[in-house]
């Protein structure tokens, strides 16, 4: 699995007659911000950083709009400059790199604890055998955005996004309604698996 890359650029640096000798507070701040982030909000997607000193590479930032160090950018996108990170930009801009590169599999809800339709929606798979993952977007910061990520690009930009939005098999479903089609019409339950009949047959090629 290819990782997110992540560039950061401090206030350090030469280049010809010009050299920085004064530290940056807030580009040190941000290489504490990238790293706990990395082993918190972010555990388990891989990442590559590179640190490199801003006067030394001034151009390669400012093409993408980066002039103020500290400067992050992830996979050449810039996220954030001149002040410390904002580890939530960080966190919205690597999951969205990262799930436009990894399919999603099986099967998952994305909900909160206060909407009815998500409840419906969990009583409709639960009714039916069918084994899920559950991700609280109010409560979860990954959740929402990897949300986020996977619906927008089927949707569209600018269609607002509403809970629940619901995979089976790896297969987008949308909300309860239509999941509520899709288990009365294909979904036959199976409850020594927790399985559907969505799922990819075993033991056939």
């Amino acid at each position: 699995m290819a990782p997110v890359n992540i560039q950061l650029y401090r206030w350090a640096g030469a280049w010809g007659p010009f050299k920085i000798k004064i530290p940056c507070g807030e580009c040190s701040l941000t290489r504490d911000v990238l790293e706990d982030t990395f082993s918190h909000e972010l555990e388990g997607i891989p990442v590559k950083l590179e640190i490199k000193d801003w006067l030394s590479f001034w151009w390669e930032p400012l093409r993408r709009g980066g002039w103020h160090a500290p400067i992050v950018l992830v996979e050449g996108q810039l996220i954030s400059q001149g002040e410390a990170l904002n580890r939530g930009l960080l966190t919205q801009a690597v999951i969205a790199a990262h799930a436009g590169r990894t399919p999603i599999t099986g099967n998952h809800l994305f909900g909160k604890q206060s909407c009815p339709h998500c409840q419906r929606a969990k009583g409709y798979l639960e009714h039916a055998g069918i084994e899920f993952r559950y991700h609280d977007v109010v409560k979860g910061e990954r959740a929402l955005y990897e949300m986020l990520a996977r619906v927008k690009p089927l949707v569209g930009p600018k269609t607002p996004i509403t809970v629940p939005q619901i995979w089976l098999d790896g297969k987008y479903i949308g909300g309860a309604d239509q999941l509520q089609q899709q288990i009365k019409e294909k979904v036959e339950p199976n409850f020594e698996r927790g399985q559907c009949s969505l799922s990819p047959k075993r033991g056939k090629n």
